[in-house]
């Protein structure tokens, strides 16, 4: 079944020109939002792994960070479409930070080359997956019960593993990761541009910020477990 977003601004050949031209620059505040958290967490991340005094600051603050950002993403989730675009980008750069204090400690765990390596390999990834979310006639909102349940399967799979410690267990976690989150990337672009769509091609930034946390976390969640399978610890 081809995918098409509904919308009244397709009953012409010059409105559908339009509100492809709205769905572009809507999806390139995307990508460009994306792009500079990632960044941000990457800088980040990599001047406090740079720094023995940064870290004895951050490592002993750890879980607290991690409770503060699942709180910031919580708050995100349900202020998102009522804050202006000032407050969404605040949000998102104070998430994006708090994961680059998190991801310092990558630096401690794996070898720089396994991490440039994965990072080059997830771009590649993600950019394939993205591209083929947007030009696809599919429509992907089928794969959606899918990927939700390998979701959950992997957040079992890794609260057991826990306990378990077993590299077979974390080895098939992270492959099944890497599918999850491949097709989320997909899923989610086209997601984004029917959202556009059925929102009256806003052109609110709060919108176009929502849209690059979700394919920010694709990315960084694509990244970690790409890494994990690479394995080449310290």
């Amino acid at each position: 079944m081809s995918w098409q977003p509904n919308s009244s601004v397709y009953d012409s050949p010059t409105s559908r020109v339009l509100a492809e031209e709205s769905a572009r620059t809507f999806m390139q505040r995307v990508y460009a939002w994306m792009t500079a958290g990632l960044f941000l967490t990457g800088g980040v991340a990599f001047a406090v792994a740079s720094s023995r005094a940064a870290m004895s600051i951050v490592m002993p603050l750890f879980f607290p960070i991690v409770v503060v950002e699942l709180l910031v993403v919580v708050a995100f989730s349900f202020l998102s479409s009522k804050v202006n675009g000032v407050v969404a980008g605040l949000m998102f750069t104070v998430y994006a930070l708090l994961n680059g204090l998190l991801f310092s400690s990558l630096f401690l765990t794996y070898q720089l080359g396994s991490i440039a390596s994965s990072l080059f390999i997830t771009a590649g990834a993600f950019g394939t997956m993205s591209v083929y979310g947007t030009v696809t006639k599919k429509d992907l909102s089928g794969w959606a019960s899918f990927l939700f349940m390998g979701l959950v399967g992997i957040i079992l799979a890794g609260i057991v593993n826990i306990f378990l410690q077993s590299d077979l267990l974390g080895f098939v976690k992270s492959c099944a990761a890497i599918v999850v989150f491949a097709g989320l990337t997909a899923y989610d672009t086209q997601k984004l541009r029917q959202f556009h769509a059925n929102s009256g091609y806003s052109s609110a930034a709060s919108l176009a910020i929502t849209g690059a946390l979700m394919l920010y976390l694709d990315f960084v969640n694509l990244f970690l477990n790409i890494l994990q399978l690479m394995n080449r610890r310290r």
